[in-house]
């Protein structure tokens, strides 16, 4: 089974195991507390990563719940739980209101950017190519290079095959997917399988059965399937930066196990847990990773996946506008050709 019918297949699971909105509603009062309860008890229930994280939800309750007035305003109490999610460190984690959306980015704010757009589009120059959200251009020493910036631009495969083709004369390519933040899982399988030339174990994903933090699945193995159209052959380097996340980050650990496939840069930003989405008593919608994904080796990538060889952008070639990541990338395809 591929990855994308399996992610299909668990998301309807999930739908009959979270509690829905309705539950929510009559089970919690549409006041501070009422509103605080439902929060902390849907995440209690089913956010996947409690026992990885090393994270006391109890004391957790124990820390904000006090803290809880009948008489506090929607601003006062959105921050307060704002903040509680922020002790679960997850990029995944939000509470949506009409007014503004919690969010928690110190997975890549703490880090180096290892990227600068603006000496990217001066690899791409003026006559790049453009195609279902890729900029793609034969460098001058006959590198194919392609920026992907989003996995929600839909990827169509008669793009792919053009591009493919196009660079199939060049002596490797350079997919660059620096701070792409993540997007459609279906993106993931479609790109990732022009590098495959057989059905290959690429990783595994669990689901919530039960309200117990502990109470998972057995793991369900993922695949990538081999394209049936064209499959490129020559050497290919990865890379990657911290804002790498979520469907880039599971993209990154996939490519990992493609051949004549290197991955450079710094470490993915993480983000493997499938995110699903609830409500509270008030309107307001929580979003939290519900389903653990993991590479082939069955190890947790919540927290990023490693480079095959890490490499930092160098201030010197900063001001040269020179992206150190790109040009060891360069080197690396001249010298395998």
């Amino acid at each position: 089974m591929n990855c994308g019918k399996l992610y299909a297949i668990l998301m309807l699971m999930l739908l009959f195991l979270l509690p829905s909105c309705d539950d929510m509603s009559t089970r919690f009062d549409n006041d501070p507390r009422g509103n605080f309860e439902a929060l902390w008890t849907i995440l209690d229930r089913n956010y996947c990563f409690f026992e990885y994280k090393g994270i006391d939800w109890d004391a957790v309750y124990r820390e904000y719940s006090p803290r809880v007035s009948q008489e506090m305003g929607n601003d006062a109490l959105f921050k307060l739980m704002g903040l509680m999610l922020a002790e679960l460190k997850d990029g995944h984690v939000n509470l949506s209101a009409l007014h503004d959306i919690t969010r928690y980015w110190q997975w890549y704010e703490d880090y180096p950017a290892n990227f600068d757009a603006s000496i990217c589009s001066r690899y791409l120059g003026h006559d790049q190519g453009i195609a279902s959200g890729m900029r793609y251009k034969v460098l001058e020493d006959n590198v194919g290079y392609l920026y992907y910036g989003s996995f929600s631009n839909n990827l169509k495969e008669g793009a792919l095959d053009q591009v493919l083709n196009r660079m199939a004369l060049c002596h490797g390519l350079i997919i660059d997917v620096r701070s792409n933040g993540g997007g459609s899982l279906t993106n993931v399988d479609r790109l990732a399988s022009r590098f495959f030339n057989e059905r290959t174990l690429v990783g595994y994903i669990a689901h919530k059965k039960g309200p117990g933090h502990n109470d998972f699945s057995p793991l369900h193995p993922k695949h990538v399937e081999s394209s049936d159209r064209v499959r490129y052959q020559k050497p290919v380097v990865v890379l990657t930066n911290r804002g790498c996340y979520s469907a880039t980050n599971e993209f990154v650990s996939i490519m990992k196990y493609a051949p004549n496939v290197t991955v450079i840069g710094d470490k993915t930003g993480g983000g493997s847990g499938l995110p699903f989405s609830s409500e509270l008593p008030n309107g307001w919608s929580v979003r939290f990773s519900a389903s653990p994904m993991f590479n082939a080796e069955k190890e947790h990538i919540e927290f990023g996946v490693e480079p095959d060889l890490r490499v930092n952008m160098l201030q010197d070639d900063k001001d040269r506008m020179k992206d150190t990541i790109i040009e060891m990338a360069r080197k690396m395809i001249k010298e395998r050709s």
